[in-house]
């Protein structure tokens, strides 16, 4: 095996991305507790597009090599470990996926389900495990129950909608344009598809024949979040997962008062950390729907390493549906 490799780094914190290059590094070297994987696939999220500007709430040191989540082949691993040479496994951390090799602790590997492609194994774990935390552990939905989701066509949104369906949810997907409400469309034929650029309340109340959404999964925030809480079910339950809209909203707390919702946050991370036995569980649900076939992540595209700067871009420009994947090899 040749001892140098291809990577993309960020050299310096920036609006535009002129801080990020490809480089040539030497393969590093495994810790006794580490195990050395060849990256197939990195799965590209918002945070990694945030920390490019150091707008992110963790803030690596410079230099970095992005990417939060990956797959890959084990090269080489601890003989007492759990993992072998040739094992397919989704690799998740801060940093490190956007490279051609990484090391990583053997308890941040997971075994990549057969049903998956490197691709989709890499866009499984932090969009799907946001959701089920979200859906279940927060908000403990049952089947037959009205779901909304906002941001529908992103990341985090989609999984959700994909997760809502196999659970058994009447999902409301809402999507800013024409051409991702047609691809949730086609991908989740059961679930409503709305417009919400010109607000949603009305459309919701119509569909759920004026009872409202019991289940509210908002990476929105702003006004998305306000117009929520006027079209949301007494006893429903809003899921704040994050503020993609910018702005972090407010809510007078006579609205869930008079109209008995609740308003719930979801950190599926620190879920997990908190509660170890929780967040393996957790983890083991998601990879066996996904071994089932239940759930499978959309790729909106995959791209060469000398492309990247075309991934984060389409980011940037909010036209991904699902997500956007580097291939550290082509």
């Amino acid at each position: 095996m040749t001892r140098m490799m291809r990577a993309l780094q960020v050299r310096n914190l920036s609006a535009d991305l002129s801080g990020v290059g490809i480089v040539d590094a030497a393969i590093p070297e495994p810790k006794p507790d580490e195990v050395l994987i060849r990256i197939e696939a990195a799965a590209l999220g918002f945070p990694d597009l945030l920390m490019t500007r150091g707008e992110y709430q963790a803030k690596p040191a410079l230099p970095f090599v992005p990417g939060m989540e990956a797959a890959g082949i084990v090269v080489r691993a601890p003989s007492d470990g759990p993992w072998r040479e040739g094992d397919r496994v989704i690799a998740g951390m801060l940093t490190g996926g956007v490279a051609q090799f990484g090391c990583f602790p053997e308890g941040a590997l997971l075994r990549l389900p057969e049903r998956l492609s490197m691709a989709q194994g890499a866009a499984l774990r932090a969009a799907y495990l946001t959701a089920w935390v979200a859906l279940v552990c927060r908000g403990m939905a049952q089947a037959g129950e009205w779901l909304l989701v906002h941001g529908a066509a992103g990341g985090v949104g989609l999984a959700a909608v994909d997760l809502g369906v196999a659970l058994g949810l009447k999902v409301i997907a809402v999507a800013s344009t024409q051409e991702k409400r047609e691809a949730i469309s086609d991908l989740y034929k059961p679930a409503h598809v709305i417009d919400g650029s010109a607000g949603f309340r009305e459309q919701v109340l119509a569909i759920t024949d004026g009872k409202g959404a019991d289940l509210v999964y908002d990476p929105v925030g702003g006004d998305v979040f306000d117009e929520s809480t006027r079209c949301i079910a007494f006893d429903g339950r809003l899921l704040v997962v994050g503020f993609a809209g910018g702005r972090i909203p407010e809510v007078r707390v006579n609205m869930p008062l008079i109209k008995g919702f609740s308003v719930v946050g979801v950190r599926a991370g620190e879920y997990g950390r908190r509660f170890p036995d929780r967040g393996k569980e957790n983890v083991a649900r998601i990879l066996e729907l996904a071994g089932q076939g239940r759930i499978r992540p959309h790729l909106h595209a995959t791209f060469a390493l000398d492309d990247w700067k075309c991934a984060f871009e389409a980011m940037e420009q909010r036209s991904v549906i699902g997500r956007s994947v580097i291939m550290p090899h082509t």
